[in-house]
């Protein structure tokens, strides 16, 4: 048994999940499963998605 209440396996009405287009459950909102949570963290960290900007890398630090 998972600990989780049957209720969130439930899917919700609304948007699909991002990653499958599969209905999202709460438990895992808004993806349909841990799996494909996992897949969309996944893409953040390889850089796969980013977030655009005009800044060039390393404005960000102050000068000592």
């Amino acid at each position: 048994m998972t600990g989780e209440p049957n209720s969130a396996r439930v899917p919700m009405a609304g948007r699909p999940c991002p990653a499958c287009g599969r209905p999202a459950v709460h438990a895992y909102r808004p993806f349909c499963s841990g799996r494909c949570a996992d897949l969309d963290l996944g893409r953040w960290l390889d850089g796969t998605y980013c977030v655009a900007s005009d800044e060039e890398p390393g404005d960000d630090e102050t000068p000592a």
